[in-house]
């Protein structure tokens, strides 16, 4: 299979995006994610014992950047049928390739895919060294609001911190540097939240509660009564607490977007895209009476992402109609705009 089918068949949504891209992006955006993807599939395996994946985890970029034959044919081999996932199997077996295909970039790429891998990683060995492994285990929860915000950042803002640096390296951007970055990472961090709030059910079932205990703690709760779905109501603070983090994050998308260059079309489509789609997830969260509900999957619908594509057209030269879009989805939710300052983001 080759790479570009392997990144259609891990996430759609994505290769949408990467479709979009001007060709100098593409192909250090797809190693990117293909790799990251692969260290996430060591993370989560359940053939291997915990301190063996973390061995792998902190020695993956070490393998991206130095590629040891050896050591990466026995990661391989290592974690050979340990996914169910029909398209991470076939993954599994593409290392190879896939560090291939990083070799094959730019050169002045490089780092960025080195970057955002390593902070990929540090995530992940948070997810290993602090989370359960055993099944039954009582879940445990991050501490303070603190480790969810630093969290998101290595999970998200690190990969939107990388979207955003080969944006300004192939790209005419009208802003420094630092500043353009920074709010590529607040969007990127806004991602992560929607992330974490749609897969709360599921990440309980496994022993991870990313909600802080400093939070439960103020309704009472304890990260074991989130598997009740009645709790759903008690929980509604916190959920719309870090719903409404999120959509200060992601406002940042108004000054990001309105920096793209129009002569980009494409470049502003695949970052449109995610933009609009998390608001839209967002809002499906706030909705939600019973997010704590195991049998309830909050997505948004595939109408929703074709009428978005359907009206991506006048995003191309007019940064005035995606803030109106935008502001749209974020006026929906019914909240006053002092709701959206910069303060404590």
């Amino acid at each position: 299979m080759d790479l570009e089918t392997l990144l259609k068949n891990t996430s759609r949504s994505l290769y949408l995006s990467v479709q979009a891209l001007p060709r100098a992006m593409r192909p250090a955006f797809s190693a990117a994610y293909l790799l990251c993807r692969y260290a996430d599939t060591v993370a989560d395996t359940s053939i291997l014992p915990p301190e063996r994946r973390l061995y792998w985890i902190e020695r993956f970029p070490f393998l991206i950047e130095n590629q040891p034959s050896q050591e990466i044919n026995q990661l391989a081999h290592e974690i050979s049928g340990g996914s169910d996932n029909p398209y991470e199997k076939i993954l599994i077996g593409q290392l190879p390739a896939c560090i291939q295909a990083f070799n094959q970039i730019p050169g002045e790429q490089k780092p960025f895919v080195l970057e955002v891998a390593r902070a990929v990683c540090e995530g992940m060995k948070i997810d290993l060294q602090i989370f359960p492994h055993e099944k039954n285990a009582p879940i445990k929860a991050f501490q303070t609001e603190q480790d969810l915000s630093h969290y998101c950042r290595l999970m998200g803002g690190e990969p939107g911190k990388f979207w955003s640096q080969l944006i300004y390296h192939t790209s005419p951007i009208n802003a420094d540097k630092e500043t353009f970055l920074e709010l590529g990472q607040h969007i990127g961090d806004a991602l992560q939240i929607v992330n974490i709030l749609r897969d709360l059910p599921k990440d309980l079932q496994i022993g991870r509660c990313y909600f802080p205990t400093e939070d439960l703690q103020k309704y009472n709760l304890t990260p074991a009564d989130l598997t009740c779905a009645q709790n759903s109501i008690r929980f509604e603070p916190i959920k719309q607490k870090w719903i409404l983090w999120g959509l200060k994050k992601l406002q940042k998308g108004h000054s990001f977007f309105s920096l793209l260059p129009k002569a980009h079309p494409g470049q502003r489509a695949a970052v449109a895209w995610p933009v609009l789609w998390a608001a839209d997830t967002l809002y499906k969260l706030w909705q939600e009476p019973d997010l704590l509900n195991a049998a309830k999957r909050v997505k948004i619908s595939r109408g929703t992402i074709y009428l978005t594509l359907l009206l991506t057209p006048p995003l191309w030269f007019s940064n005035a109609a995606f803030s109106a879009w935008l502001q749209h989805k974020f006026n929906s939710f019914g909240l006053e705009k002092s709701v959206f300052s910069d303060e404590k983001i």
